[in-house]
């Protein structure tokens, strides 16, 4: 079987129930998430050998942490435990024109304050085929950020499959930072994905006749996008999720997969939200799902995008969702009928 590696931060969510704001919850739900940590859920779920690398404490709500990855078929034998804390983020629901809110409470979190000596990547790459990380996880730190690096030439020197999630984070570091760190990172990335707004943010590369604040996205001007990365980086393909943001609660989400020099526009899927947290990790996981899978270029964007449409629906940071119902909606059953 195809082995995967994840590395990056898994946090503790804490969400106000419904769509109640931060200053009218009097509880929080608490469940388990972060980029690389959603991705391994869905490959798991995919049934793909996936194994999340990261390093968190050993009390027991570090445990818990682990047990949220474990349930779901994820591979854990390769985090390192250690460190003092988990980084949490709170999630306030968008309605309407309201939008979402996060704050973060994760500086010294144990994969924050990890050290180049906790991570023996040649060890943790035995078997793989695949490594996967976003921007999120340099953006922990100088320290964090040489971890990614040290990762992604042991991957490269085995002839591992590199691929990034930009994930460009204004909370966590400025546009000049990302742009210096992510382009040292770039060079060794054979598949880099990202958003409608990744690629101008980090590197300034923007799309034509485009305004994602009032849903307002240009085809041509993505594919552009796309050319501009796998030129500038060489990068063996791209590929850009595309949200029409029509309000807190509906999207049209769709994409583009940008390989051997040709562009693969896939359906524009009307989603209305349930959760919108690990959309765009839910897409690249069954990105790479389809690329694993050898599926041709327009069977793999239409399957990533279906991945991610479901995703809309579960709350939640994990994509819960198996093959089957993936494909169920890729050959047009996106009626939401009951199943029985």
């Amino acid at each position: 079987m195809e082995r995967i590696i994840t590395f990056g931060e898994i946090m503790l969510r804490l969400a106000p129930e419904n769509y109640y704001r931060f200053v009218q919850a009097k509880s929080f739900g608490a469940t388990y998430g972060g980029g690389e940590a959603n991705v391994a859920v869905s490959l798991a779920n995919f049934g793909l050998d996936a194994a999340f690398v990261t390093k968190l404490p050993s009390h027991e709500i570090g445990q818990a942490a682990v047990n949220s990855l474990r349930q779901f078929g994820v591979d854990t034998s390769l985090i390192v435990r250690g460190g003092s804390r988990i980084g949490i983020y709170y999630l306030e629901k968008g309605a309407s024109q309201r939008p979402s809110k996060v704050i973060y409470d994760r500086a010294g979190s144990a994969i924050a304050s990890a050290k180049a000596a906790d991570f023996d990547w040649e060890k943790i790459f035995e078997g793989a085929r695949w490594f996967h990380f976003t921007g999120i996880t340099p953006a922990l730190g100088d320290t964090v950020a040489g971890i990614c690096l040290d990762a992604c030439k042991a991957a490269r020197a085995k002839g591992i499959t590199v691929s990034c999630d930009l994930n460009y984070r204004k909370n966590l570091w400025t546009r000049e930072k990302a742009g210096e760190v992510m382009g040292r990172l770039m060079p060794q990335v054979d598949l880099c994905i990202a958003n409608e707004e990744d690629a101008a943010d980090v590197f300034g590369i923007r799309a034509k006749d485009t305004d994602p604040a009032s849903g307002k996205l240009s085809k041509s001007g993505y594919e552009e996008v796309a050319r501009t990365l796998t030129e500038r980086f060489g990068f063996k393909q791209a590929a850009i999720t595309l949200r029409e943001s029509i309000s807190a609660n509906d999207n049209n989400w769709g994409a583009l997969y940008y390989t051997g020099g040709k562009s693969h526009f896939s359906k524009t899927y009307p989603v209305h939200i349930v959760d919108r947290v690990g959309g765009g990790d839910s897409f690249g996981a069954g990105l790479i799902y389809g690329i694993i899978k050898k599926l041709e270029p327009q069977e793999t964007v239409e399957f990533a995008v279906a991945a991610s449409c479901l995703k809309h629906s579960i709350e939640g940071d994990f994509n819960l969702v198996p093959v089957d119902e993936v494909l169920k909606l890729v050959k047009g059953d996106g009626s939401g009928r009951v199943q029985r």
